[in-house]
């Protein structure tokens, strides 16, 4: 046996052990807190029943310099610009965490759909105008050099469109899928609001796929190297086609499907840090890359026997057996702690993202009784099931270091978090204007956040289970609505899965 193959074992080993004597949670509690994190990153005029109080109204003017309203939405993470892309892709998963596990979220689903709706009723207001996509608002550049609460925003808030001339295919299918999801949602709570939503996923798909291109080529200046995309905008494509095929039943959109799924597995994508990917882009899901979602989602309208199978069905068992330890195809590492790692910063976004997937697809393969066959290990459904369950329990505190990574979940979390609004007093407590300097203290200062994001997950530890609690060190410290969005979904359904 190979050196390789015998660690891989042994990592097998140790997680098998992690998972068999994991300690209990209260998923119940995580999932609230899981919800509540999005108020503490909401934008604009804040509501009369927002829970997170040390945060204030901001960035009321966005979009008015040039006459669109572009108040609302979400900030992707510790900063104040408002990046459409993967907030499109948080609101596609908060959407279909409450599709697929709604129902086990008690008094949690209304709070959840609110989260949805923020981002949604943004959407709409950034796909107002035919011909133009609006997919950011703030000057990454200048808000990135100043440590300063959203209430005191005084860098640039430039709106950036894509257009016909200058397209943006992968973020504008985003925002497509986004509202296609939400339009399931919110079908049976507000019918009108659900026919609004499904009406602009389709306009905006039919824009995204009719001029297309990527918005790194027109917005590249401002969009990288935050966001910029290395997977290429087919596979958002495809998966915005999935979406509304899922949220109409129309055969236009499964044609669209199958006649561009082949698209993908021919083209040479690359990780957010710009390796190529390891394992196939099968094995890819986040907020770039919609690989491994698309197979996942279609699997299951696959698997009930009304649509030809393609490559739906083949690549989600190898997406599988690209993650399980104990596969011969294993493509990913894992820390001596057990938890899940791939090349790229924010590490709990992949740990959060594919064990939703995982999940999913193991409710899907339950439904009609049917296992995965990673070379001669057999996967069952309860294997994937554990395994997830493994992946959350490291984050919530089954670790090395017995430290929950979800801020104010547990006796020992992050409390020096890389976040503007939390590190910084809150207008309560200092009402008086705090400037880009100014800030430089708080970022600097040893003691911890003045203010609780409650719910919050942060990037997470090494790769040697190693976290060290510093704002300084925004890949481990830094907190995004992707990592949280997928994480929702599965703390409802281990809220009433829990043993």
């Amino acid at each position: 046996m190979s050196v390789c193959k015998r660690w891989l074992k042994l990592v097998g080993v140790v997680v098998l052990l992690m998972l068999e004597n994991v300690a209990s949670h209260d998923y119940g509690d995580a999932l609230s807190k899981s919800i509540l994190f999005f108020e503490g990153q909401r934008s604009g005029k804040l509501p009369p029943n927002q829970r997170m109080t040390w945060r204030k109204d901001s960035a009321l003017n966005d979009g008015f310099q040039i006459g669109v309203d572009l108040v609302g939405g979400y900030y992707d993470a510790g900063d104040n610009v408002k990046f459409n892309f993967p907030m499109a892709f948080s609101t596609t998963m908060l959407a279909w965490s409450v599709l697929e596990f709604g129902k086990l979220m008690d008094s949690d689903l209304k709070l959840g759909l609110d989260a949805i709706r923020w981002a949604t009723d943004y959407f709409l207001k950034a796909t107002s105008i035919p011909g133009f996509v609006f997919v950011q608002v703030g000057d990454p550049d200048g808000d990135h050099n100043c440590w300063e609460r959203p209430e005191d925003m005084d860098t640039p808030r430039t709106p950036y469109a894509v257009s016909k001339q200058f397209p943006g295919s992968e973020v504008s299918a985003e925002i497509s899928a986004a509202l296609a999801a939400s339009a399931m949602v919110f079908r049976t709570i507000d019918l009108a609001y659900s026919a609004r939503l499904l009406k602009r996923a389709r306009m905006v798909f039919d824009f995204a796929d009719r001029y297309r291109g990527s918005y790194n080529d027109s917005l590249g200046p401002w969009v990288c190297p935050f966001y910029c995309d290395f997977s290429g905008y087919e596979d958002e494509l495809v998966w915005g086609a999935a979406w509304l095929f899922k949220a109409t039943k129309m055969l236009y959109y499964w044609n669209y499907v199958n006649e561009n799924i082949h698209n993908l597995e021919n083209h040479v994508a690359k990780t957010t840090n710009g390796d190529q990917y390891r394992g196939g882009s099968f094995a890819e899901f986040g907020w770039d890359t919609k690989h491994a979602g698309i197979n996942v989602l279609v699997s299951k309208l696959v698997m009930s026997g009304n649509l030809q199978s393609s490559p739906f069905l083949p690549n989600s068992d190898k997406f599988v057996c690209s993650i399980l330890p104990e596969s011969p195809t294993i493509s990913v590492s894992y820390s001596p702690g057990g938890l899940l790692f791939k090349p790229g910063g924010s590490n709990l976004q992949h740990a959060t993202a594919l064990s939703f997937l995982l999940l999913v697809y193991a409710r899907y393969l339950n439904q009609v009784n049917r296992n995965v066959h990673c070379g001669n290990v057999v996967v069952t459904t309860t294997r994937l099931i554990q395994f997830t369950r493994g992946q959350v329990d490291y984050i919530l505190g089954s670790n090395p270091l017995n430290m929950s990574y979800m801020v104010g979940y547990g006796k020992k979390y992050p409390k020096k978090i890389h976040h503007r609004g939390s590190s910084l007093p809150s207008f309560d407590k200092h009402p008086g204007r705090i400037n880009c300097a100014g800030g430089a203290s708080y970022f600097d200062s040893l003691n911890p956040n003045p203010n609780l994001l409650i719910g919050a997950v942060v990037g997470g530890p090494d790769i040697s289970d190693s976290y060290v609690d510093s704002r300084s060190d925004f890949v481990h410290s830094e907190p995004t609505t992707y990592i949280n969005a997928p994480l929702v979904g599965v703390l409802a359904y281990f809220k009433s899965h829990s043993s």
